[in-house]
């Protein structure tokens, strides 16, 4: 079997070591290249065309962002982002992955620690799945919107029951860069709070909250346990936590927990779907966008034998960067309706009208 061929961009030496080594150690890859910084990294990328490449975020001479962006405009190849767990760290992380990265490694201890060797399963993991993904130039990727915006957006036969509704989303893999493009297109005034899972460990959701909040018309934060649940705004499950809704009153209101990791997330997809069969007198949308594996399936079920008329939409292949979460709940016969993530938005609002 061919081995994925990788490419590790890290200013440490150490770190460069390491990496190598960790990826080495698994028959499945062979790392052809290592490179001090973006510049080196770029020039072995275009020479070498790697499977996938991991970049460090914080390099001298052209750091991983001036990289990442040189690389996907000129040689597009599946990118893994290390970072350390700071608030800057965490900030260029989200700001890479919505800009083409796949996917990102947090370094346990800063950035150059012997702690790196407790995620050796997990850096591995990524870089095979990574390397299966087929990655858009930047120009590809605007056109392909170009085209998708123009297509009829299909309308689920199905009436508003209620006076009220919210919209749920889980994701995974590539679900940053999914959720700008849902959430940027959604109106200021929607009818609905919107509560998302996007799985990523502590740290890293604040950011996300942040930067989508910057460039979206309605609100965008990272959940608050307690807190009633508000139309025109969306809310991110936080790193670490399960995020449910839950009853208050007359209003809905988010509830975190630290109960053990269901199928191994937390947050979980299935977590939240699930409880939201407790919410009577809501109209419930819901959507499943990229991921790996199969969370949201199971809760959705759940959610779907207790209000038949929740409307369930899953991000098709041709868009999904991994399309692993949507498939199973789509095998599972649980969607109404599969489609590209440029039609989503319009969907969602057309439904609450």
């Amino acid at each position: 079997m061919r081995k994925v061929r990788a490419i590790v961009i890290d200013d440490s030496a150490f770190m460069r070591k390491i990496i190598s080594d960790i990826l080495d150690n698994d028959p499945r890859i062979e790392v052809v290249a290592v490179a001090r910084n973006g510049e080196d990294g770029l020039n072995k990328v275009i020479q070498l065309s790697p499977d996938v490449v991991t970049l460090d975020v914080h390099m001298p001479k052209m750091d991983g962002m001036q990289a990442l962006q040189r690389i996907m405009n000129e040689h597009p190849v599946p990118v893994v982002m290390l970072s350390s767990v700071t608030k800057a760290g965490a900030e260029k992380t989200i700001q890479a992955i919505s800009n083409g990265a796949v996917d990102f490694i947090m370094k346990p201890s800063g950035s150059i620690s012997l702690d790196i060797r407790n995620v050796e399963d997990e850096i591995r993991k990524k870089v095979i799945l990574a390397s299966t993904v087929k990655v858009k130039s930047t120009q590809e990727a605007a056109s392909e919107e170009d085209f998708q915006s123009t297509r009829t957006v299909p309308t689920i036969n199905r009436e508003k029951k209620y006076r009220r509704s919210i919209v749920s989303i889980g994701t995974s893999t590539g679900g940053p860069k999914a959720l700008q493009k849902v959430l940027t297109e959604l109106p200021k005034d929607i009818q609905a709070p919107i509560v998302i899972v996007q799985h990523m460990p502590p740290g890293f959701t604040k950011s996300l909250a942040d930067r989508l909040n910057s460039i979206c018309a309605i609100s965008v934060k990272e959940a608050v346990h307690g807190e009633i649940l508000q139309s025109g705004t969306a809310y991110i499950a936080p790193g670490g936590f399960h995020m449910q809704v839950e009853n208050v009153g007359m209003s809905l209101a988010i509830a975190l927990d630290k109960s053990p990791p269901l199928k191994g997330h937390r947050p979980s997809v299935n977590k939240l779907f699930s409880s939201l069969q407790h919410i009577k007198n809501y109209n419930k949308i819901t959507c499943i966008l990229t991921g790996m594996g199969n969370d949201g399936t199971d809760g959705l079920q759940q959610l779907r034998l207790n209000e038949g008329s929740t409307i369930s939409l899953a991000e098709s292949a041709d868009t999904a960067i991994v399309y692993g979460m949507p498939k199973a709940a789509v095998n599972a016969g649980l969607i109404d309706y599969e489609m590209s993530l440029h039609e989503i938005p319009s969907l969602i609002v057309k439904q609450l009208t």
